[in-house]
């Protein structure tokens, strides 16, 4: 198959990259870090979480992020909703898009949220209902879709089986996720051969953690099976809970020099992001974990210093 001549990035460090760090980052950061990557050009920003702040402490502000952020005409701004709750929030926040997640590993469902699948995805049905009456995009997330913290391999026919639950309730879009970076090429291009016959293939997404150094290579492949939307986060932000240390979703600095390199349209200005992805290291004191944001900051500043 050819390969895609324009891709959509979501942009996920403002929420899934930000939620997990340990330090309270002020709404003020929050803010600068979204309006700068809307600057960038990004069509689409997950931006805040409406989850309880005893759970995700790191979202509580969500509220004061979506008031305060400069939106650009024409761009999505997403939000984590798990409950009606979480979206009477998202609703009074103007959000444009809201998010729900469901786990294709039964062993990972009764782990985190002690219920099945099939149950989990069942309690999402009147906030879909509010999303459409109230003409908001649905995304559905499919965690663990490439392996599982607790159960190892995740059949293919689990991926698939959320997929359609999650099209049964009406989603947009719907993301195959990589929760814990183990997937491989050869793994992405099976769940995507098959969720593709399920799914429309322009409304699958792909998000890829980089905990075994294959994000890269993965979307590569999704790319060859035709999927054009794929998540990233600023700098690398956001680890993997379940491999200590470990990194967690793929730069999006790396991932536009691929594009870039595979001569590949985003609207996106590689620049601006690298210089984001500079702004939010600094400011809340972590390593930059983009290798192609960290070369092309050195390559900057050494040339200014020989100017």
């Amino acid at each position: 198959m050819t390969l895609p001549a324009t891709v959509k990035i979501v942009e996920v460090g403002p929420r899934d990259g930000l939620q997990n760090e340990k330090e309270f980052v002020s709404t003020a950061i929050k803010i600068e870090l979204i309006d700068r990557l809307s600057a960038a050009g990004f069509p689409n920003i997950e931006a805040a979480s409406f989850v309880s702040p005893k759970w995700v402490p790191q979202m509580a502000d969500g509220a004061e992020v979506m008031a305060g952020i400069a939106r650009r005409p024409g761009a999505i701004y997403s939000v984590l909703t798990p409950n009606l709750r979480g979206f009477e929030g998202a609703l009074a926040a103007r959000a444009d898009e809201i998010v729900i997640f469901g786990a294709a590993s039964e062993a990972f469902s009764q782990k985190n949220i002690n219920c099945s699948i099939a149950e989990s995805i069942e309690r999402f049905v009147p906030l879909a209902q509010a999303a459409k009456e109230h003409g908001i995009r649905i995304r559905g997330s499919v965690s663990c879709a490439l392996g599982c913290p607790y159960q190892g391999e995740v059949p293919v026919a689990s991926v698939v089986d959320v997929v359609e639950r999650f099209a049964a309730l009406g989603c947009d879009e719907i993301d195959i996720a990589d929760t814990i970076g183990v997937g491989t090429p050869g793994r992405t291009r099976e769940v995507y051969e098959a969720v593709t016959k399920v799914f429309p293939r322009e409304r699958l997404s792909g998000h890829f953690h980089d905990t075994y150094g294959q994000a890269l290579a993965n979307i590569y492949a999704a790319l060859q099976e035709g999927i054009a939307i794929f998540h990233a986060s600023v700098a690398g932000l956001g680890g993997c809970p379940y491999a200590k240390g470990a990194t967690g979703n793929v730069a999006t600095e790396d991932v536009l020099y691929l594009l870039n390199g595979l001569g590949i349209q985003t609207g996106i200005d590689l620049n601006q992001v690298v210089a984001a992805g500079d702004f939010i290291s600094t400011a809340i004191g972590r390593n930059n974990v983009s290798r192609a944001g960290k070369a092309l900051l050195a390559k900057q500043r050494s040339e200014s210093a020989c100017a």
